[in-house]
């Protein structure tokens, strides 16, 4: 007797390959790194450009003197490990995380590239997007670029 209906293939299950592999690694410590830089950069380096006299950055010195380039920095650690993750050795980069990981890319690009549009007149109401200002459309066009490096998984 046949099953009718096909077996999914399960993330956990042992030949779909290993849940926690170098690779997976990797780019987890590349996301949360990125993601860590920015908020460090913008949190305890960055001078307030709001301040009268202007404040010189505090905090690393090195950091200080990047500027702007912190921005490129931690994003690109961050598109990096997320391209990463699109390996099938990696959870994200078969089955049903294929279609999470790139749908998710695809959208956070859609919704940062929409709430630029929507406070571009002030963009000071929010945190990193007051910086990049302009900038923010490549960083939402980058996210749906990576959302394409999970598309070329996709079966």
């Amino acid at each position: 007797m046949s099953n009718p209906k096909a077996k999914q293939p399960d993330v956990l299950h042992p030949g779909a390959g290993p849940l926690f592999s170098v690779r997976f690694v990797i780019s987890l410590v590349l996301v949360v790194l990125g993601i860590a830089w920015i908020v460090f950069y913008y949190a305890a380096v960055r001078a307030d450009p709001s301040a009268i006299p202007p404040a010189k950055p505090t905090g690393p010195g090195f950091m200080g003197d990047l500027a702007g380039w912190n921005y490129v920095i931690g994003f690109g650690a961050l598109f990096l490990g997320l391209m990463i993750a699109a390996h099938p050795q990696t959870p994200l980069g078969r089955g049903r995380g294929v279609v999470v990981g790139m749908l998710g890319c695809f959208i956070i690009g859609l919704l940062w590239i929409c709430t630029f549009y929507v406070i571009s007149d002030n963009v000071s109401r929010l945190p990193v997007f007051d910086d990049l200002g302009q900038k923010n459309l490549i960083v939402g066009i980058a996210f749906m670029a990576v959302g394409f490096t999970f598309a070329t998984r996709w079966e």
